[in-house]
């Protein structure tokens, strides 16, 4: 679920701006266009209207998905994040997409989940319509999403970083879960994948104090790859640089490589590890396996065919 800082009032009335880091002159004018990389973009030929979505890198194989709702800080109404599923779907099924990037702004990776769009329902319409439930669409896309996070990623945004398979953070981001503060709990994975990520004892404090943690601390403790960089802007070019480079390998690879390490968070270890190998055996069935061993073996760049 999350917190939702729809509104510069939300956010005054809920967050001590004081605690969160000094966002820099560069990013204060919030631009009405996302940031893209420079130069190598590619427009989709969907329209959406909460997301921009391009293709990116030197062979156009990375796609691109940019948060867009700069006026209310990126918060995930649900227009938003069918809009997300879908681009994502999109690049998922694209032969010639190998990898994606999923980015906000430099102000606001996501502030949260819109606050708007739940605050009067109930718990019928709720729990009977499974409210959120369409957020972890985003966990079953087979591509690796590579995360990269400036400013805020609080509530649902930090719910949904936590969605993508690596993720980098500029040194300003913000992660946080404070439901806490408006009588809830995070319902978007914030209380597993948090404690999953951190443990038992860190994710505890985070989510029954609502407190706020930097790009550092996050890792530090193992919830991100890594920070990227002196400010905002290199995050993103460093995470189009991250997919690119997987996606230059070998689709089927780079697929079993996700599922596997995915389910080590949900098997036992001696299951984990009968899983992973069964994988590996499969990989010899297919063309990418021979070539691969033989380009190394002539010591020659393998030709991937994703077969």
């Amino acid at each position: 679920m999350s917190l939702v800082w729809a509104s510069g009032r939300a956010l005054r009335a809920h967050w001590r701006m004081s605690a969160l880091p000094a966002v820099s002159a560069s990013s204060a004018q919030f631009s009405q266009s996302a940031p893209v990389a420079s130069g190598s973009a590619t427009e989709s030929s969907t329209a959406y209207n909460n997301i921009i979505v391009t293709r990116e890198g030197a062979k156009r194989n990375v796609t691109l998905v940019t948060l867009n709702r700069p006026k209310a800080l990126n918060a995930l109404n649900s227009e938003l994040f069918h809009e997300v599923n879908a681009a994502m779907e999109e690049a998922d099924h694209d032969d010639t997409i190998g990898a994606i990037v999923l980015t906000g702004s430099d102000k606001a990776f996501a502030a949260g989940a819109d606050i708007k769009e739940m605050k009067d329902k109930t718990f019928a319409q709720a729990y009977g319509k499974s409210f959120l439930s369409h957020w972890t669409r985003l966990t079953t896309v087979q591509k690796p999403i590579v995360g990269a996070v400036s400013g805020y990623a609080l509530g649902g945004g930090c719910e949904l970083a936590m969605m993508c398979d690596i993720v980098l953070a500029s040194p300003t981001a913000v992660f946080g879960q404070p439901e806490i503060n408006l009588g809830v709990i995070p319902g978007g994975g914030g209380t597993q994948r948090l404690t999953h990520a951190i443990g038992k004892s860190k994710a505890m404090e985070i989510v029954l104090t609502g407190k706020n943690f930097s790009a550092q601390e996050a890792a530090d403790w193992g919830l991100i790859s890594r920070v990227v960089g002196e400010g905002e802007g290199e995050v993103l070019q460093e995470a189009i640089k991250v997919a690119e480079k997987i996606a230059s390998k070998g689709s089927l690879a780079v697929q079993a490589g996700k599922e596997a390490v995915n389910q080590a968070y949900e098997l036992s270890l001696s299951s984990g590890l009968t899983f992973e190998r069964r994988l590996f055996h499969g990989l010899f069935s297919t063309n990418d396996q021979k070539e691969g061993m033989s380009a190394f073996a002539e010591k020659r760049k393998a030709a991937w065919t994703n077969s």
